[in-house]
C-alpha cells in the first residue's frame, strides 16, 4: 500500500510496537531450519525503518510495520530464509522513498537488489487504468519468475497483508483488490503450492464481498463443530489403533472446507449449508524418519484403513507417484464412515505435508543437495516456458491474454501419454488439439485427428486421464477459426490466433494489391471514400476484413465490376454535392458524432456519482436510476456493485460475477459500491433449475404455487420428461431476492418436486 501520510515522529506506544513486532519476526526466523543471519536482517530493518520514518498507512498506524508483517508472512507462512526476509523488509523502499536499486546493491550485494527491484517493477500490479496498462503490469509480474521466484512470492505475501489489513479502504476499493486477488493473485497462490494462503485469500475476498452471506457461513460452521468432532472421533479412534499397532508415528486430525469452498459449492449446486455433506476431511501425517520409503507408508495406511472402511475405488486419487504441478504429493481415499457418511481420507509425510502448506519454497528446502533434476522442477519450467510463449507478443484482447494465463494458473488435473510413453499433464478439458500444441506449436498446425489408444478421433475430442495418444498431422492442414472453440490451454489459443492474424494481415496486403490494380485498369482512382463505399457494398464491417476477402478469394472483383463502378460514381457524386453544400453555407466540414461504447437503457437516469460515497439504486416513477447488466442479472437484495459508463450512468452487477471480476482486475477506477433503495413496480426475471417426478398434473401444481400462492408470473418454461423424471427451468418475474427464496421453498414442498434452485448466471 502506498503510505498516505508523513508526520514527524511515532508516539514512545507505536515505537515500542514496532521494536516488539521485529523482535517477534527475529524470533520466528531463529526457529527455522534457516542459517542464522540475523546481522543482514537487523541491517535491512533499520534502513527500512529510517526510509519509512513518519510515514503512515491508511489505517494510521507506522508504515514500517507493514514490511514487518510481509517478511514475517515470507518468513513463518512460506518458510523461506533471510535474502527473501530482507528483500521483504526492503520491498517498498525504492519505489516509495529516495532510495535506488544502486543504493541497494552497495549495501546487501547484488542478489537482495536485484530482488527488491523485481518486486518494484512490479508495483503497478493493483492494475489502475485501463486495461492495455494492466495487461503490461501483469505481464511484468509473470517475466519476473524467469529471473527469481522469490519476486513473487513477496509480492504474494505483501497481497496477503493488504488482504487482512482491507478494512481501512473505501467499499469500491476492497471490491476492487478483492476482485483482483480472486482473480490473479490466489490462482498464483495454488500454482505455487501455496494451500494456506491461497485458501486465506480466497475467504477474505469472500468476506469483503459477501459479509453477510460470510457471517452466515462462518456461524453454520461453527454451530456444526460439535457434530463434526464427534463424527471424527468415531471415525479416528479405530484407525489410531492399527496404525500403533503398526507402529507409525503420525498425527490424525480433521481439516474443515474453508468459507468461501463451502459457499461456492452451495451456489453452485443450489443446496443449503446442512446439504454440503464433504464439510470436512480426515488427514494423517506420518513421520518418516526410519529410513522406510514414503509412499509404501502411504499405501501401507491406505491397506490398514481399507481393513477397517469400505472404500470407494473412483474417489481413489493417487498423487504420490506423479505429483501435481505444483509439488502436491499425498494419497486421497473415500471411505464409508460408521455414521453412514462418506469421509475423504488424505495421507501423506511429513516432508509431504510442509511441501502442500509452503509450497514450492519448501520443495526446495527439501531437494536441497540432490543432483538429479526433480519431476516437479521440470513441470515448472514447463509451465514457465508457456508463459513466456504466450507473453511473447502483445495480443488484440489484453483480457483475452489474461484469461488465458489465469487458466494456466490452474493445477492440472489429467496425464496424457505419447505413443513412446512421454507423460504430459494437461488441465481437465483438454482437446486433442491442446495435446498437439503442448507437444510442437508445428504439430498443432498440421493437426488433422489422432489415435487414442488405436481409435480414430477428431482434433475436439477430449482428453481423459491415463489415454495414449498419437497425433495425426498434414502439411497441407492449417489452423481455422472454429479451432478456436476446440482448445482451452493458453499456448493454443495463442498459437491459433497468432496463425490466424497473420494468414489474414497476408491476404489483406495482397488484396490490397489486387484492388488497386483491378481499379487502376478500370481508370478509377482508389480513394478513401471509393473503398469505404466498395466496404459497405460487399456488405462487410471493416475494410480490412473486405481486403482480406479479395486476397483469399471470398470476392471475385471481375464479377462486381458493376458495383465498383456504382460506387466510384457515387462516391465522386456524394463527395461534390456535400462540397457544393459547404461552399454555400461557409461553414465546415462536420466531425462524425462518435459512437457510444455502451447502448444507453432508456431507464437508466444520470445522476452526479461520488465514488467516496454508496451510490443509492432506487426506482422513481417506473424508471430506473441503473441498468441490470445482462451477463449476471442481479435482482433486488444481492450483493451488488456498480461499474460506471457514459461518465455518469450505473451498470448493476452481482459481485461474484465473472464479468464483474474482470472489470475489478482491470478497471478499478469504474468501480462504485451500490446499495439497495426504494423500489415499487420493478420486476427482476429469475431463472429456476427444476428436477422431479412426472407426475400427472406437475405443471398446474408449479402454476397454482408460483401464480395463485405467490402472486408471481411466469415468463417462460422450458421442462423435458424422461424416464418418469423431469427436469429443466422456469423463468419467473419476482420483486426481490426474498420471492426468489419463497419460490423455491414452496416448490420444494411439493412431493413430486426433488430440487429447485436459483440459476445463477456467469460466475463460473
Amino acid at each position: 500500500m502506498s503510505p498516505e501520510s508523513i508526520v514527524p515522529q511515532f508516539t514512545p506506544t507505536e515505537e515500542e510496537r514496532i521494536d516488539a513486532e521485529f523482535e517477534a519476526l527475529i524470533q520466528d526466523y531463529l526457529k527455522s531450519n534457516h542459517r542464522q543471519k540475523v546481522e543482514i536482517i537487523r541491517r535491512a530493518f533499520t534502513l527500512a525503518r529510517e526510509a519509512h520514518a513518519g510515514v503512515r498507512r491508511r489505517s494510521g498506524e507506522p508504515y514500517i510495520l507493514h514490511p514487518i508483517a510481509v517478511a514475517r508472512i515470507i518468513c513463518s507462512e512460506m518458510g523461506l530464509g533471510s535474502t527473501s526476509i530482507c528483500c521483504a523488509l526492503l520491498h517498498d523502499v525504492v519505489e516509495d522513498t529516495d532510495y535506488t536499486v544502486e543504493d541497494l546493491q552497495l549495501i546487501f550485494g547484488d542478489k537482495i537488489a536485484r530482488i527488491v527491484d523485481g518486486v518494484t517493477k512490479v508495483s503497478g500490479g493493483s492494475f489502475e487504468g485501463d486495461v492495455s496498462v494492466q495487461a503490461e503490469n501483469f505481464r511484468k509480474l509473470l517475466l519476473t519468475m524467469s529471473d527469481d521466484a522469490r519476486v513473487i512470492l513477496i509480492k504474494l505475501a505483501d497481497r496477503l497483508h493488504n488482504m487482512r489489513t482491507l478494512s481501512s479502504m473505501l467499499p469500491a476499493k476492497q471490491y476492487k483488490i478483492a476482485g483482483e486477488t480472486l482473480y490473479i493473485y490466489a490462482p498464483l497462490a495454488h500454482r505455487f503450492g501455496l494451500f494456506a494462503i491461497k485458501s486465506e485469500l480466497e475467504d477474505l475476498c469472500f468476506k469483503y464481498e459477501h459479509p453477510e452471506a460470510y457471517a452466515e457461513v462462518a456461524v453454520k460452521v461453527a454451530e456444526s463443530e460439535r457434530g463434526r468432532e464427534e463424527i471424527f472421533q468415531r471415525f479416528s479412534q479405530p484407525v489410531r489403533r492399527a496404525l500403533d499397532r503398526m507402529g507409525i508415528k503420525f498425527e490424525i486430525r480433521s481439516r474443515i472446507k474453508s468459507n468461501y469452498s463451502i459457499w461456492r459449492k452451495m451456489e453452485e449446486k443450489g443446496v443449503p449449508f446442512e446439504e454440503v455433506y464433504d464439510l470436512f476431511a480426515v488427514r494423517i501425517i506420518f513421520d518418516s524418519t526410519d529410513g522406510y520409503p514414503e509412499k509404501n507408508r502411504c499405501w501401507d495406511i491406505y491397506t490398514a484403513i481399507t481393513e477397517i472402511y469400505q472404500s470407494r475405488p473412483d474417489r481413489l486419487r493417487d498423487w504420490l507417484t506423479r505429483p501435481k504441478s505444483n509439488g502436491y504429493q499425498a494419497l486421497h481415499m473415500t471411505v464409508m464412515g460408521p455414521d453412514g457418511n462418506w469421509i475423504e481420507v488424505q495421507i501423506r509425510s511429513r516432508r509431504m505435508d510442509d511441501i502442500a502448506e509452503k509450497g514450492l519454497a519448501a520443495h526446495w528446502k527439501y531437494k536441497q543437495g540432490q543432483v538429479e533434476e526433480d519431476k516437479e522442477d521440470a513441470e515448472f519450467d514447463r509451465w514457465l516456458n508457456m508463459i513466456r510463449e504466450v507473453l511473447q507478443a502483445p495480443t488484440p484482447n489484453a483480457m483475452d491474454m489474461l484469461d488465458s494465463v489465469k487458466l494456466s494458473l490452474i493445477a492440472n488435473d489429467i496425464t496424457v501419454f505419447t505413443p513412446k510413453g512421454d507423460c504430459f499433464r494437461m488441465p481437465a478439458g483438454s482437446s486433442v488439439l491442446d495435446f498437439a500444441y503442448s507437444i510442437h506449436s508445428s504439430m498443432g498446425d498440421n493437426c488433422i485427428g489422432a489415435k487414442i489408444d488405436h481409435r480414430v478421433v477428431p482434433i475436439s475430442t477430449p482428453l481423459k486421464s491415463g489415454d495414449q495418444v498419437e497425433i495425426l498431422h498434414s502439411k497441407s492442414a492449417q489452423p481455422k477459426p472454429e479451432w478456436l472453440t476446440f482448445v482451452i490451454t493458453p499456448k493454443a489459443k495463442y498459437r491459433i490466433d497468432a496463425a490466424l492474424r497473420r494468414r489474414h494481415r497476408e491476404h489483406a496486403q495482397r488484396g490490397e494489391g489486387m484492388l488497386s490494380q483491378f481499379l487502376g485498369e478500370m481508370g478509377i482512382e482508389p480513394s478513401q471514400s471509393v473503398v469505404d463505399r466498395l466496404v459497405s457494398f460487399h456488405g462487410y464491417a471493416r475494410k480490412d476484413e473486405f481486403l482480406a476477402g479479395i486476397g483469399n478469394g471470398d470476392i471475385d472483383l471481375a464479377k462486381n465490376f458493376d458495383k465498383i463502378k456504382e460506387a466510384a460514381q457515387d462516391s465522386s457524386t456524394m463527395l461534390s454535392r456535400i462540397l457544393s453544400t459547404l461552399s454555400r453555407s461557409g461553414k465546415s466540414k462536420p466531425t462524425p458524432k462518435p459512437e457510444s461504447k455502451v447502448e444507453a437503457d432508456p431507464l437508466a437516469s444520470p445522476e452526479q456519482i461520488d465514488k467516496k460515497k454508496p451510490y443509492m439504486l432506487r426506482e422513481t416513477a417506473g424508471r430506473l436510476n441503473y441498468r441490470v447488466a445482462k451477463c449476471c442479472k442481479p435482482i433486488l437484495g444481492d450483493d451488488v456493485l456498480g461499474v460506471i459508463y457514459e461518465g455518469n450512468k450505473v451498470e448493476i452487477h452481482r459481485r461474484s460475477c465473472r464479468v464483474a471480476t474482470r472489470i475489478k482486475s482491470s478497471r478499478g477506477d469504474l468501480l462504485v459500491s451500490a446499495l439497495w433503495g426504494e423500489h415499487h413496480q420493478a420486476r427482476f426475471e429469475v431463472s429456476i433449475a427444476l428436477r422431479g417426478i412426472d407426475n400427472r398434473g406437475i405443471l398446474g401444481e408449479i402454476s397454482k404455487i408460483l401464480i395463485d400462492d405467490l402472486k408471481l408470473s411466469i415468463s417462460g418454461v422450458n421442462l423435458k420428461a424422461k424416464d418418469g423424471f423431469f427436469e429443466g427451468e422456469l423463468t419467473i418475474l419476482v420483486r426481490n431476492h426474498g420471492d426468489v427464496v419463497q419460490a423455491c421453498q414452496g416448490l420444494i414442498r411439493t412431493a413430486s418436486i426433488l430440487d429447485a434452485h436459483r440459476i445463477i448466471l456467469d460466475e463460473k
